[in-house]
C-alpha cells in the first residue's frame, strides 16, 4: 500500500534521443543513435543482431521534401508530429512488426547505407508473390518485409546495385497511409495484420502497463522515474536468439548491447520482487557459456561470446540478495544448479588466479574488476585487489550456505572463506585504507580509487575500526550527487574518466549495501537518495559526472535503471 501517495500510471514520456523506442523481446529499436556515440537527425530502425546496425533511415516528408517534425515518445508509441498538425505513429505489433501510420504526413523509408557490395550493404527488391518491397541487410542477417496496409507505396531503386536512392514512400500524396515492417527470415511467411492500429497501440501499453506493476507496484509520488527505470528495462529486453539462450535484459539498446558478466547481477535483483523467473535468467545467462575451467565469458550478446576476460565474483553477493528479494523460493533442481555453476566460478578464482601459496586471488588487469580503468590499476595491471577478496568472502559463505541446504559438504567452502577473508585484513590493509598489491612487483597500488572502499560489502565480518575507517574515507567521494569513483581532490580525478571520477551504479550499489550491512545506515540513506535523485534529474545513463550530475557515455544503461528501481523500492518499503 502506498497512502497518502498517489501511483503513478505507466503513461511516461521519453525523449527518443536519449532513450530508444523498442518492445520487450525485440532485436530492434527506432532511434537517432546509429553508433558509438553516433547520433543522426532522423530516427532510425536499429538491429542490435550481429551487433548495432542502423538499418532503415525514417524521414517524415511532405510535398515530397523532407517535413521538419517533432519527437514525442512513449511505451506505446513513438510519433513525428509536423507544424501543421500531420503526424506519422509507430507502435510494436510484437517483438518482429514495427506498425506505422501517417496522417496528413508522408514517411520516406530508406536504405541507411550508401553502397550496396556482394558482401555488405542492404538491398531492396519487390517480392513477386504478394508485392511487398523487402530490404535485405548482409549486416543483420535479416531481411525487412513492407506491408502495405492502406495508402500508396511508392518504391524507388529496386533491384539496384551500387550506389543507389533504396527508399519506400508513404503518403507520398498528403492521404492518409498504414503499413508494418516485419524484421524476419529468408523464408517467413507474408505478414497479415489481425489487429487494427489502435487495437496495436493498446496491446503495447497493456504490456508495458502489466510489467511494470509486476516491477514497481510499490511505486508512488515518491519516486517518480520509477516507471521510466522499468521502460529501460523492459525496452532492452531480448528474446532468447543467437548465443543468448534465455530472454535476457541487455545493457542496452544503444551500442553497449550486450550482457556483461557482472551487470547482469543488477538487473536480476531489480526484477527478483515481481519476476522472479526472469531474474533467475538474468543472474544464470553468463553461465550458460562458463568455460571448462568455470570461468564466465567477459560479454555475451547475441552473435558474440568473448572470453579474453572475465568479470568480478559478485554473484555469491547476488545470490544471497535475490533470495531475499525473490518473489518465490528456488526449486531444488534450481539449486543444485546454482550451487553447482557457482561453485565451478569459485574454483577458477581459487585454482586459476591464485598464486602458489598465496591465499588471495588476482586480476589481470582493470577489465576483469570491471573498474576498467580504476587508479587502482595504475602501478600495476595484475593485482591482488581488496574488492576481489571481498567479493570471493561472500561468494565462498554463499557457497557454503548452498551446500549445507541441499546436503552436501560445506567445509571446504568455510575454510577458504575464512582464509581469504584474514589475507584480506592482514595482508591489504593499511591503517586507514586498503591497498592492492601488484601480483609480481608488489607494489602497493594508490588507494584513492572507490573500489578500495568496496571490502565494505563485508559488513560485520570486518573489524569495527576498519569499518569505520572505510566509511571516514568514502566521505572524500560523496559529492552532491552521489559516490564518485575517484576524489574530486585527487589529482588523478577526469570529470568523463570513466572510473577515474564519474557516478556509477554498480559502485553506488555495493557501497550502500555495504554501508548497511556495516552498521551506517544513515550514510547508506544518504548515498540512495542523492543517487535516485541524480536519475530522476539526468536519466539512466552509463555514468554521470560527479560534480554536475551530467548523463556521460550511453544514455539508456539497464544497471542503473535497475540501481534505481532497487533503492526506489527499499525507501518505499522502509518509510
Amino acid at each position: 500500500m502506498t497512502p497518502p501517495h498517489t501511483r503513478p500510471g505507466a503513461d511516461v514520456a521519453f525523449d527518443v534521443r536519449q532513450i530508444p523506442f523498442s518492445y520487450r523481446g525485440a532485436w530492434f529499436d527506432l532511434s537517432p543513435v546509429v553508433g558509438l556515440h553516433q547520433r543522426s537527425e532522423t530516427v532510425h530502425l536499429v538491429s542490435h543482431r550481429n551487433g548495432m546496425h542502423a538499418v532503415l533511415a525514417l524521414q517524415p516528408v511532405a510535398n515530397g521534401a523532407p517535413a521538419p517534425t517533432r519527437w514525442n515518445a512513449s511505451p506505446s508509441t513513438l510519433r513525428w508530429t509536423a507544424d501543421d498538425g500531420g503526424t506519422v505513429t509507430a507502435a510494436f505489433d510484437g517483438p518482429d512488426v514495427l506498425r506505422l501510420r501517417g496522417r496528413g504526413l508522408g514517411l520516406r523509408i530508406a536504405d541507411a547505407a550508401s553502397e550496396l557490395t556482394p558482401f555488405t550493404g542492404t538491398y531492396l527488391f519487390t517480392d513477386p508473390v504478394d508485392g511487398t518491397s523487402v530490404f535485405t541487410s548482409y549486416e543483420t542477417g535479416r531481411r525487412y518485409r513492407l506491408t502495405r496496409v492502406s495508402g500508396a507505396l511508392q518504391v524507388a531503386g529496386a533491384e539496384a546495385l551500387g550506389a543507389a536512392d533504396r527508399s519506400v514512400v508513404a503518403g507520398a500524396n498528403g492521404g492518409d497511409w498504414e503499413l508494418a515492417i516485419h524484421e524476419t527470415t529468408a523464408g517467413a511467411p507474408p505478414f497479415t495484420p489481425h489487429s487494427p492500429f489502435p487495437a496495436v497501440v493498446a496491446a503495447a501499453d497493456a504490456a508495458f502497463g502489466d510489467y511494470l506493476e509486476a516491477v514497481a507496484p510499490w511505486r508512488d509520488t515518491r519516486t517518480p522515474a520509477a516507471a521510466l527505470a522499468a521502460y529501460v528495462l523492459w525496452s532492452a529486453t531480448v528474446a532468447p536468439e543467437g548465443f543468448l539462450r534465455r530472454e535476457a535484459v541487455l545493457m542496452s539498446k544503444h551500442w553497449m548491447d550486450k550482457v556483461w558478466s557482472w551487470d547482469h547481477c543488477f538487473n536480476a535483483l531489480a526484477l527478483a520482487r515481481g519476476l522472479p523467473d526472469v531474474a533467475l535468467d538474468q543472474l544464470l545467462t553468463p553461465f550458460d557459456h562458463q568455460d571448462a575451467t568455470g570461468a564466465l565469458p567477459d560479454s555475451v550478446t547475441h552473435s558474440e561470446v568473448l572470453y579474453n576476460y572475465v568479470k568480478p565474483p559478485i554473484h555469491g553477493w547476488a545470490l544471497a540478495r535475490l533470495r531475499g528479494l525473490s518473489g518465490r523460493g528456488l526449486t531444488d533442481a534450481e539449486l543444485r544448479e546454482v550451487h553447482d555453476r557457482l561453485a565451478a566460478w569459485t574454483r577458477f578464482w581459487l585454482v586459476q588466479r591464485r598464486r602458489p601459496g598465496h591465499a588471495l586471488p588476482f586480476y589481470q588487469h582493470g577489465n576483469d574488476s570491471g573498474w576498467d580503468n580504476s587508479t587502482t590499476f595504475d602501478r600495476d595491471r595484475v593485482i591482488e585487489s581488496p574488492d576481489l577478496a571481498a567479493f570471493l568472502v561472500l561468494q565462498l559463505e554463499t557457497l557454503a550456505d548452498l551446500a549445507t541446504e541441499l546436503g552436501l559438504p560445506a567445509d571446504e567452502w568455510k575454510r577458504e572463506r575464512d582464509t581469504v577473508l584474514r589475507a584480506l585484513t592482514t595482508e591489504l590493509w593499511r591503517e586507514t585504507e586498503f591497498v592492492a598489491v601488484g601480483a609480481l612487483s608488489g607494489r602497493e597500488s594508490t588507494a584513492t580509487s572507490l573500489l578500495n572502499l568496496l571490502p565494505l560489502v563485508l559488513g560485520e565480518r570486518l573489524p569495527d575500526g576498519v569499518r569505520h575507517a572505510l566509511a571516514d574515507r568514502l566521505q572524500h567521494h560523496l559529492t552532491e550527487h552521489g559516490l564518485a569513483t575517484e576524489p574530486p581532490t585527487s589529482p588523478r580525478y577526469e570529470a568523463d574518466g570513466y572510473w577515474r571520477g564519474p557516478i556509477w551504479a554498480p559502485s553506488t550499489a555495493l557501497i550502500e549495501d555495504g554501508l548497511r550491512t556495516s552498521g551506517f545506515p544513515q550514510l547508506a540513506d544518504e548515498v540512495s537518495s542523492r543517487f535516485r535523485a541524480l536519475c530522476e534529474g539526468s536519466g539512466f545513463a552509463e555514468n554521470f559526472d560527479a560534480l554536475t550530475g551530467a548523463g556521460l557515455r550511453d544514455r539508456a544503461y539497464t544497471w542503473t535503471a535497475a540501481v534505481y528501481l532497487m533503492f526506489a523500492a527499499d525507501h518505499v518499503h522502509r518509510l
